[in-house]
């Protein structure tokens, strides 16, 4: 109880919450810009916590990190442009809803499930942190493959229209995981003699030009200038939480479950447990048909999966040291230099360290609702703007965000033509979805297949030799069969009612 009271004291003062109002604000400016992200947000915060005390710099990085996630869903809503790639899975449901005159509605169910997905990720985090840290390293080379091929199946089955071509959509995004060296032989590929190249295509500018750029050509390609998003002063932000609340508690409890445990994950991230949350949403849904016509119920799966995801990564950052995202990566950085250093001893501790961090998680989560709501409520500023001032400071903010991860003109470039393939892409209705998710998973998926081959020598049955792995093995297979599963089903019974007719 004593090491519990020293960590409320390390945050219930003046500068920690100060510290973390101010985060707030941030989080949800950067968040709300497209192309800059929560990674972004949380590096420019490192040079700061040089000169903050240990609670305050880790309060800072876990607020602004939240806060942008949430915020990213207001440019989606508006502009169908997500402001960080965790929106991008629902920002179709989200932009169809704003279109029908309900955008703060959909607003207002996304800040609830956020703020109730992070808390709920909190708690997990608190009570079985080092079980579930123990279950994720359990998780070899086989077990990331499968993993990863499920996120891609997912990306494919949960799009809208056809199926062909979400599945070229997805082979596009593979193709440019495949760009850089090859681990194997360490050749260079499809760099086209570039350098900059070498390292991959950096998922950023690819998500600003599918997404930003793309939504910036289709403006200035249409010729009419009349917006698309109707302004509805009646629209209210939480009038209509407690009604979906009380219909799809279970999906957000689903959602948030899944972010948990897909979070807690190495490497996977809210990006992922937002996609195979809205993916599973839409495969148990009564009535999938609905879905990117404007579905709260996507809405609700995937915005508590994404913030129960980011505290979900804190699970192997805090336990044993290993990031659970790109910004846990830079979390840990942080924690050894404020002589905090991640591991099992640090729940020994008798400073109460670690008791003071979940509570800044707690706060940081009920923060974002008054944050947040006055957010919604000055969001209208998007469309009450005049699209000729408002997309050229996109324009200018989507070259700054590109510019800005490596420091390289390259990008602008790579920005660029992916906006430009992106925009002829979407004129033939290919979905956007499933090319991001290739160019995310891509790389996990020929990595870890490589590892594993070299580890077993070529032996492909290897891949369901262990418990987890085989698991996660027939769950693709199934889902690959199941189209023709359920038309096998509808066909027979189709058959046994002529039968008895």
């Amino acid at each position: 109880m004593d090491i519990l009271m020293n960590g409320v004291g390390l945050v219930l003062n003046f500068d920690t919450i100060l510290v973390i109002l101010a985060a707030s604000l941030f989080g949800i400016f950067v968040g709300a810009v497209p192309g800059l992200t929560a990674t972004m947000a949380v590096a420019l915060l490192v040079p700061l916590t040089f000169y903050m005390d240990t609670i305050p710099a880790i309060a800072a990085i876990v607020t602004t990190s939240a806060m942008a996630i949430f915020a990213g869903d207001i440019p989606g809503t508006y502009l169908n442009i997500p402001g960080t790639p965790a929106s991008a899975a629902y920002v179709g449901e989200s932009h169809a809803l704003a279109k029908k005159g309900r955008a703060r509605e959909a607003l207002g169910i996304n800040l609830v499930c956020s703020v109730f997905g992070g808390i709920f990720g909190t708690i997990i985090l608190i009570v079985v942190a080092q079980s579930l840290a123990e279950v994720a390293l359990k998780f070899s080379a086989f077990e990331y493959f499968w993993l990863a091929v499920l996120g891609l199946s997912c990306s494919i089955f949960i799009s809208v229209g056809s199926r062909t071509k979400a599945f070229l959509s997805l082979l596009f995004g593979v193709l440019l995981s495949t760009v850089g060296l090859d681990m194997m032989s360490g050749a260079p590929r499809f760099t086209f003699g570039v350098p900059d190249l070498m390292a991959g295509v950096n998922f950023i500018p690819v998500m600003i030009g599918m997404f930003a750029l793309n939504e910036l050509m289709s403006y200035y390609g249409s010729k009419s200038e009349k917006k698309t998003i109707s302004v509805v002063d009646k629209d209210s932000v939480f009038h209509n939480v407690p009604r979906h609340i009380k219909r799809y508690w279970r999906n957000m409890v689903r959602g948030s479950s899944i972010g948990t445990m897909i979070g807690a994950l190495p490497g996977a991230g809210a990006d992922i447990a937002a996609w195979i949350s809205y993916g599973v949403g839409k495969g148990r849904s009564k009535d999938s048909s609905k879905y990117g016509t404007g579905n709260i119920e996507g809405i609700v799966d995937a915005s508590s999966a994404n913030n129960s995801g980011i505290s979900g990564a804190w699970v192997p950052a805090l336990v044993f040291g290993i990031p659970g995202d790109s910004i846990t990566a830079i979390v840990i950085g942080v924690l050894y230099m404020k002589g905090m250093n991640p591991g099992p001893t640090i729940f020994m501790d008798g400073s109460g360290l670690i008791y003071a961090l979940f509570i800044v998680f707690i706060l940081a989560n009920l923060m974002m609702l008054p944050i947040g709501y006055i957010a919604i409520r000055l969001s209208k500023l998007f469309i009450l703007t005049p699209s000729r001032v408002l997309m050229p400071i996109i324009l200018c903010f989507c070259i700054v965000g590109a510019f800005a991860i490596n420091n390289s003109v390259v990008d602008i470039w790579l920005m660029l033509i992916v906006g430009l393939v992106a925009y002829v892409l979407a004129v033939n209705d290919f979905p956007m979805a499933p090319a991001i998710l290739g160019l995310v998973l891509g790389s996990v998926v020929e990595n870890n297949f490589m590892s594993a081959m070299l580890r077993t020598g070529g032996d492909l049955t290897s891949f369901f030799a262990r418990p987890i792995s085989a698991g996660l093995g027939i769950a693709v297979i199934l889902l690959w069969c199941s189209p023709l599963l359920i038309k096998a089903y509808r066909y027979q019974k189709r058959k046994s009612e002529r039968a008895s007719a």
